[in-house]
Formats: structure tokens, C-alpha cells, sequence
């Protein structure tokens, strides 16, 4: 009898976990590639879930496409490790149990930024593999992207007439990350051809039974559901699940009253919990009707955000010349001279103070808390720039909820130099995302919603600049790298500072075409040393040699080093204020005295050039 036909008439019990399982045992690599290295291991965790009662089991394979599969060296084995796969629990299975090529979602919070059409190739080759070995069904399973579960459900019913298991994952019991209901999204599954519709991973039995008291029966598919064990637990360096299989069997007949005709398990599930559903469960009718207790509404989000106390430097920048000036945090506790510094660039009457985190990796005074100082006593507008090297993506919210609440709304997404370079090389990177995710979560921040999709309450208001580095071999590359920001949600950009007049042309040239304003980066050499320093050791950072050359000249004269780094750079800003309306200096060494005065004469330059325009375009 057919996997559907047996369905039709009876609950059937899949299998539980298998890559959490292979982890519990000490395995702490790529779980798939364990079907070419441990192919007896694998088979006996296929037969451990059958002679606990599974009816249903799935292939090893959730994460073997090409996408995942590259992050261990191992993307050109797609097809020996599904194939392996498939043998492996076919041979197990016999005739005792259904074999379901298993394949996984790639999107989530910390991935959307893989395209679909990225995810279309990937997805085609593992499907192939799988079902030129003849499995009994495709599970699609973990999906917390509903963009992505469609589009591949939409090419597996093309490519095959076997049974569709279509799995979402859920942030929370009535939505998807998106804030699609889940009931909508089960139907749209339905509608696109999956003959199972269900969910799986991420929520217990608990939080699972009250997502499916909001689903109602499909009309032609059936219902799954496959439930982590537990939350996870952290101890002595690992992971772990504490879920009790006495917890399962109790819950099992709940399922089944929800309409649940496919039962197994997700994260930290074992053979133990497996047998527990199957003790109450196995052989056992479905029920055909059911009263569906909750219907989720979709949330309308007001906009409650704090008044902006300053408009957005991307508006100010396309209306009129504008200057902003970075003033690193202190590296020792006395913020005496910053403040002095902040001060005096306020006098010199630029557009905001921008506050680095931790650059090259070097610890210095939360940038936050100088900021809100420097906003609430100077009434300066502080623009935070956020590293994703030390937050993982809860830090990474809970910090920019803070600037939210905080009344700071203008930021700058970086990826962030690695911990290695700074003066802790021990610490770790985090990067859980990239500047390109931070920039698209912080958007999301200003639709109302959290990185995971909950409603936070409130829209944040966050004017959103992205980084810009000239200095590369390619401008070309470095161009669509700032068109893929736009995408992302980039409102405009700051660059690294540039050091002729050349690169400044070039870099007009390549970026003229974009919508989104650029703050060109201006940075005042103070001796021969530091023209060295920048060009040969910080990353980013190139100097042309004429430059060079005109500062070795004045190596043994300091203050005439200092005055001809000014020099260069107001030669810089003539330059840049034909081209560009945007100019971002960068203070070194807290010598604020130096870009307090270059930021005196970008204003008056900029004054004079609007005189200028102004006697050409007037007809008398």
C-alpha cells in the first residue's frame, strides 16, 4: 500500500532526530557526511526508529546541498552523500518502514541574504540525487522562509508525482517569520501541490499543539507535525535536550485530536520518544473534523516612535554641502579631551559627530553611552556605527532597541574588523550576520518587527548608512557590492578615506548613477610615520605616493608634517566639493583641532561655491 493510501486511513509515526542524535554521541562535524565515513552508524539509527516504531523514515540528507555542504569543503560531493543517503536508509527500512528524501531550508534570521535563484540550482541538484535512487517521498522540512518553501515546492511537484511533505518552522505558535499566519501559509502549500502540510523544529510539544489549534483541516493534503524535544540546554560546552519521552506519550492523543495524521520528532528527539507516540498512537485512526479555537489576527504595527529630534543626514546631504567628523571613544576612562573635541567640532558647525565601535577590533568607551552624552549635554547628533564582530544577532537587537529608546536613530552597519587584528587577538569574532543582513534586519526594526518577525510595539525610525571602500583593485566590484546595500536597505553610504584627487573622480565616475548619497572620506595625515602606518598596515586604506613623498619631506619637522596634511586635505576638499555634496572626516588621534578646522573651511568653501553657482545661474 501506497504512503498516501496508508495515510488516508491511519496515523502514521515517523522517525525523530538524527542530526542532534549523532551530535549527543560526540559527533561535532558536517552529521551528512557521516553516510560515506559511518555508514554503519547511520543505518543504525534508521533501524533504532524502526524497531521503536516508526512507520516513516527520513534519509540522512537535511543539509546535503550544495549551499551548506560548502561551508565544510564539501560542496562537489552533493551527489555521493544524498545517494549514500538514500541506500543507507532504504537498506534499513526494507519493507518495514517509507524512505523520505529529506531536504532542509537555507534561509533564516542570519541567511536571507541567499538569493533564489542561488537556492533554485542547490535545491535541483540534491532533489535529483534523491529521487534517482527512488525514495518513497520528498520532505521538505525546518523552512522558516515561506518564499523559499514555495519556490522549491513549485519545482519538486514539477519534477516528480510522489508524496510532497511541506514542513514550515515557526518564530512564534501563530506565525511565520514573515508574519504570515500559519493557517494561510498551510494553505498556500496546499494550493501548490504538497500532499502533507505541517510543521516542525523549533517549538515543543507545548507551544506546537497551540500553532495547530489555529490550523484547520486541509481540504485534499494532510496534517504533520514534528516537535523538538525540549528547548536546548548549554552544559560543560554542550548542547542538549532534556526532553522526557513519558512527556511525548501523553501528548501524542492531543496531536491526533488536532488532526495530525504524520507524527514524528525534531531537534533532541531519540528512539526513545519515537516509541512513546507509537505506544499510544500506532495503527490508530484520524479524526476527519475538528474546531479550529484560535484564528490569529495579523498585527497592524503604529508608528509610536520617539519624534526625531534631527532630520535624516541622507535628506540633509541631498539638499546642501554637509559634513560629518568621527571622534573615536577614548581607549582610558578620562573623556576630558572628547569632549573637549566634541565641542569644538560643534562650533566648527558640522551635521553630527559619528562614533566608531571598536575599530580595528581595539577596546575603547562604549560608543553608545558617549553618544547619548554627547546628544543629551552638547544637543549634537551622534551616529552610532554597529560592528557585527562582538553581538551575536540578540545582542546585535537588543543594542539598537537601546539606541532606539535611547533617541538615536543614525547608524552605520559594518561588518567589523576581525578580533584578531586589535589588542585582543584571543577574543572571538562573532559575525553571526554581515553588514548586508544588518542592514535588512534593521529595516525590519523600522517595519515594527523583530529580527525573528515578532511585533516589538513599536516602528524604530533608524536613518541606516553602510561602508564604502574605495581604496580596491576594482572599483567595478566594489560598486555592485554598494548596489547590493541599497537592495539590502541602505539609505546612504560613508567611505574609507580617499587620498587623491584622482580616486576622487574615478569614484564620481562609478557612483553617480546611484540614488543614495555618499559621505566621501577625508582623513588629515599628521607625520610621515602615519601616511606609512595607513598605507602599509590598516586595512581599507591606500596613499598615493606623491602624497607619501611630500610627507617624508617633512619628517623632521612635526607641526610643518601636521600643517602639510592639512594642506593636502583642504586641497582634498576643494576637489571633493565639485563631485560630491558629503564630506566625512576622520580625526586622528583625537587631534580634533585638526578637523575642527578643516570642517570650518568645508562650510566656507561650500558657502562660496554656493555664492558662486548661484551669480552663474542668475539672469539679469
Amino acid at each position: 500500500m501506497s504512503f498516501l493510501e496508508k495515510l488516508k486511513n491511519q496515523i502514521l509515526i515517523a522517525d525523530g532526530a538524527i542530526g542532534t542524535l549523532l551530535y549527543s554521541y560526540g559527533v561535532d562535524s558536517c552529521s551528512e557526511e557521516l553516510n560515506l565515513s559511518q555508514p554503519e552508524q547511520i543505518q543504525n539509527i534508521h533501524l533504532a526508529y524502526i524497531d521503536a516504531g516508526a512507520d516513516v523514515i527520513q534519509t540522512n540528507s537535511y543539509a546535503a546541498n550544495y549551499l551548506k555542504l560548502q561551508r565544510y569543503g564539501l560542496e562537489d560531493s552533493v551527489k555521493e552523500i544524498n545517494s549514500a543517503a538514500v541506500r543507507h536508509a532504504k537498506q534499513a527500512a526494507q519493507k518495514n518502514a517509507y524512505v523520505l528524501g529529506t531536504m532542509g531550508g537555507n534561509r533564516g534570521i542570519k541567511t536571507n541574504s541567499i538569493t533564489i535563484e542561488e537556492i533554485k540550482r542547490s535545491f535541483r541538484e540534491q532533489l535529483y540525487c534523491l529521487l534517482l535512487e527512488g525514495v518513497d517521498g520528498i520532505l521538505l522540512e525546518t523552512y522558516y522562509d515561506l518564499e523559499e518553501l514555495e519556490t522549491i515546492l513549485t519545482i519538486a511537484r514539477k519534477e516528480t508525482k510522489l508524496p510532497i511533505i511541506a514542513q514550515v518552522s515557526l518564530q512564534e505558535p501563530g506565525f511565520l517569520q514573515d508574519r504570515t499566519p500559519v493557517n494561510d501559509a498551510l494553505k498556500r502549500l496546499e494550493g501548490l501541490g504538497a500532499d502533507v502540510v505541517g510543521l516542525n523544529c523549533r517549538l515543543g510539544p507545548h507551544h506546537m499543539l497551540l500553532a495547530l489549534e489555529q490550523i484547520e483541516l486541509p481540504k485534499h493534503a494532510y496534517l504533520s507535525a514534528y516537535p523538538n524535544a525540549s528547548l536546548p540546554a548549554y552544559t560543560d560546552g554542550k548542547f542538549h535536550y532534556e526532553g522526557d519521552p513519558n512527556y511525548f506519550r501523553s501528548s501524542a492523543k492531543a496531536f491526533r485530536d488536532q488532526g495530525v495524521r504524520l507524527l514524528g520528532g525534531c531537534c533532541g528527539t531519540t528512539p526513545e520518544h519515537i516509541r512513546a507516540y507509537a505506544s499510544e498512537l500506532k495503527n490508530s485512526v484520524p479524526i476527519s473534523e475538528k474546531v479550529v479555537k484560535l484564528k490569529p489576527k495579523q498585527i497592524i504595527i503604529e508608528t509610536l516612535a520617539p519624534k526625531r529630534e534631527f532630520p535624516p543626514l541622507q535628506e540633509i546631504v541631498k539638499e546642501r554641502p554637509s559634513v560629518i567628523v568621527e571622534l573615536d571613544p577614548p581607549r582610558k576612562l578620562d573623556t576630558t579631551k572628547f569632549f573637549e573635541g566634541a565641542k569644538a567640532l560643534k562650533e566648527a558647525g558640522i551635521d553630527s559627530i559619528t562614533l566608531a565601535d571598536n575599530s580595528l577590533a581595539t577596546v575603547r568607551i562604549s560608543n553608545e553611552s558617549l553618544g547619548y552624552l554627547v546628544k543629551q549635554e552638547l544637543g549634537m547628533r551622534p551616529l552610532i556605527h554597529i560592528a557585527c564582530r562582538d553581538r551575536n544577532i540578540i545582542g546585535l537587537q537588543s543594542h539598537l532597541m537601546g539606541l532606539h529608546t535611547l533617541g538615536m536613530t543614525d547608524v552605520l552597519a559594518i561588518t567589523g574588523d576581525p578580533a584578531r587584528v586589535g589588542d585582543f587577538p584571543g577574543a572571538s569574532s562573532v559575525y553571526d550576520v554581515s553588514s548586508f543582513e544588518l542592514i535588512q534586519m534593521i529595516k525590519q526594526l523600522n517595519e515594527g518587527l523583530s529580527f525573528s518577525g515578532k511585533d516589538l510595539g513599536q516602528k524604530t525610525d533608524f536613518s541606516i548608512a553602510a561602508a564604502f571602500n574605495p581604496n580596491v583593485r576594482s572599483l567595478d566590484k566594489a560598486v555592485k557590492r554598494l548596489e547590493k546595500k541599497v537592495q539590502f536597505g541602505a539609505d546612504y553610504f560613508i567611505s574609507q578615506p580617499v587620498f587623491s584627487e584622482e580616486k576622487l573622480l574615478e569614484v564620481y565616475e562609478h557612483t553617480k548613477h546611484l540614488d543614495a548619497p555618499i559621505y566621501i572620506g577625508l582623513m588629515p595625515l599628521t607625520s610621515s610615520k602615519n601616511a606609512e602606518f595607513l598605507h602599509n598596515e590598516v586595512p581599507g586604506i591606500k596613499i598615493a605616493d606623491s602624497i607619501r613623498q611630500r610627507m617624508a619631506q617633512l619628517s623632521d619637522d612635526p607641526l610643518q608634517a601636521a600643517r602639510e596634511g592639512i594642506a593636502i586635505s583642504m586641497s582634498l576638499i576643494d576637489a571633493a566639493l565639485d563631485l560630491f555634496n558629503g564630506i566625512y572626516l576622520i580625526t586622528p588621534f583625537l587631534r580634533y583641532e585638526l578637523t575642527a578646522e578643516l570642517a570650518l573651511y568645508t562650510r566656507q568653501r561650500a558657502s562660496e561655491l554656493r555664492r558662486t553657482n548661484y551669480a552663474e545661474n542668475t539672469i539679469y
